[in-house]
């Protein structure tokens, strides 16, 4: 009993450390909020690789109209089955920047399911024509954005307003009437 026990543990472990939910390094991930669609994006690894500026980012799939419609795409372009493309939980990009951190191209594109499996892939390594990396101009307020300014060591731009400061009010003491009698 013993030795299943002690088996089933490292297998879990196994399991666990090769899944490529828990593969990144939790002092880099960050909560980057909603986009302007509602789904929810994290950061979980940036920095420089040979000199160049890279990060990887995930997507889920909190806006359901949209989860429908990269369900729809990976059944009629790519043909998965409507259990496995359903299946659909988030969606892992990888960045790569210019050295100024203008420009961005997607290096690949994951999705998986809620497991951590994933239903499929595209790598962009410009082996074809359908898989040129195009560079394009950063938005800072998107993901692939705020990835490029951790990758590059600064801080991102929020996307939220800072909050102004209250206007302070004086009162001003009542005027005194005195009515003759």
């Amino acid at each position: 009993m013993k030795k299943f026990v002690l088996c089933a543990l490292l297998l879990g472990l196994t399991v666990g450390a090769a899944s490529p939910v828990l593969a990144w390094d939790a002092n880099k991930q960050k909560n980057l909020g909603q986009d302007h669609v509602k789904m929810t994006w994290y950061l979980l690894d940036y920095g420089k690789n040979n000199d160049t500026p890279y990060a990887i980012a995930r997507k889920y799939y909190t806006n359901t109209a949209i989860k429908d419609e990269t369900v729809d795409l990976l059944m009629s372009k790519f043909g998965l089955s409507p259990e496995v493309a359903g299946s659909l939980y988030f969606t892992e990009y990888g960045y790569e920047y210019t050295p100024d951190g203008k420009q961005f191209a997607v290096t690949y594109l994951r999705h998986y399911d809620m497991l951590g499996n994933e239903i499929y892939g595209t790598e962009y390594d410009n082996s074809s024509e359908a898989t040129m990396k195009t560079f394009a101009a950063i938005d800072p307020k998107h993901a692939a954005g705020k990835g490029a300014a951790y990758a590059l060591g600064k801080t991102p731009t929020s996307t939220t307003k800072a909050a102004t400061p209250a206007k302070k009010t004086t009162k001003t003491p009542a005027k005194r009437v005195v009515r003759k009698k």
